[in-house]
């Protein structure tokens, strides 16, 4: 199933008039993120419809993110701190683990979404409001989630699917969650990605909504090196998640048509060559590459405006 299927205009009317939202949980994985967390705190308590719980998973932290949290808990019930030990081994893995710490903490609690929230982003009153309505009004919507901003611009959609949800902020109807299999640790990431593209990969309808949005607070990487070592790391990662050679190419061309041109498109098509030359290791089904590839390929048709391949 590639579309969802809403009518647009659906989605600018008032949230919550003549109807019941659906209820949600929260889990946030953090470590050492005390500068940020306070602003994604003060953001979740102001929302208009809150969550019946909240779990911040600290994963180790060192810094003042536990004071943080405790601070807010000892005010409000349904914020929960679990601070795991600082002795495991630093993988995206790991965020699978916190967020696996999280679901134990929800045991008692019934509901109806829950999402994956990153301790270092920060949106309006009406955030969950707006998404809990998405999910009413559609009862296939499986994943739901917003753009995020940083330095005020965000994704161009053409490459980056708006059937595509960003791990900031994911929110997945309980049902399709327990389909997916909760989310895949993945030591070399992609565990976002995964569990949006398998949710529609069994039928779930998954969404961008770019009417609203979070706001990302920690900077990214702004010098040339920085830049290259992620566009490299994300080749090497669209490789392992099974991406077409055709869609990385056309990919990096397109990236180096963007400052700072062609360092980011040379280092994505670099880092998946290299990936590919290592044959590096896929940690997906092949059921799934194969749904992912058609993918790219439906959305490499409507971007050139291709007829339909036989």
């Amino acid at each position: 199933m590639t579309g969802i299927g809403l009518d647009h205009e659906r989605c600018v009317v008032p949230e919550s008039a003549g109807r019941q939202l659906p209820t949600y949980v929260l889990v946030t994985p953090a470590r050492n993120e005390g500068e940020h967390i306070g602003r994604t705190l003060a953001s979740v308590v102001a929302q208009a419809h809150l969550p019946l719980r909240w779990v911040v998973v600290s994963d180790g932290s060192t810094d003042q993110t536990d004071d943080v949290v405790s601070a807010y808990q000892q005010q409000r019930d349904w914020i929960r701190l679990v601070r795991l030990p600082n002795q495991r081994e630093r993988s995206f893995a790991a965020k699978v683990d916190c967020f696996n710490a999280g679901l134990r903490a929800l045991r008692d609690v019934q509901f109806d979404v829950i999402g994956n929230l990153d301790a270092d982003i920060s949106f309006g009153a009406d955030y969950f409001e707006f998404l809990m309505a998405r999910f009413a009004e559609a009862p296939r919507l499986g994943v739901a989630g917003t753009p995020f901003v940083e330095g005020g611009t965000h994704y161009d959609y053409r490459f980056t699917n708006i059937e595509h949800v960003s791990g900031a902020c994911q929110l997945f109807r309980r049902e399709c969650f327990e389909e997916i299999g909760g989310y895949v640790p993945i030591k070399g990431g992609g565990i976002d990605w995964v569990a949006v593209t398998t949710a529609r990969m069994k039928g779930w309808q998954t969404r961008t909504f770019p009417e609203r949005h979070c706001i990302h607070l920690r900077p990214m990487g702004t010098g040339s090196a920085g830049w290259f070592r992620a566009a490299f790391r994300q080749g090497q990662k669209d490789y392992s998640l099974g991406g077409h050679p055709l869609w990385q190419v056309i990919r990096g061309l397109y990236q180096m048509s963007r400052p700072p041109y062609v360092i980011i498109g040379g280092a994505v098509i670099a880092g998946y060559v290299w990936a590919w030359a290592k044959r590096q290791e896929r940690p997906i089904s092949p059921e799934l590459i194969r749904f992912h590839r058609g993918e790219q390929f439906v959305r490499l048709r409507q971007v050139f405006r291709l007829p339909a391949w036989h």
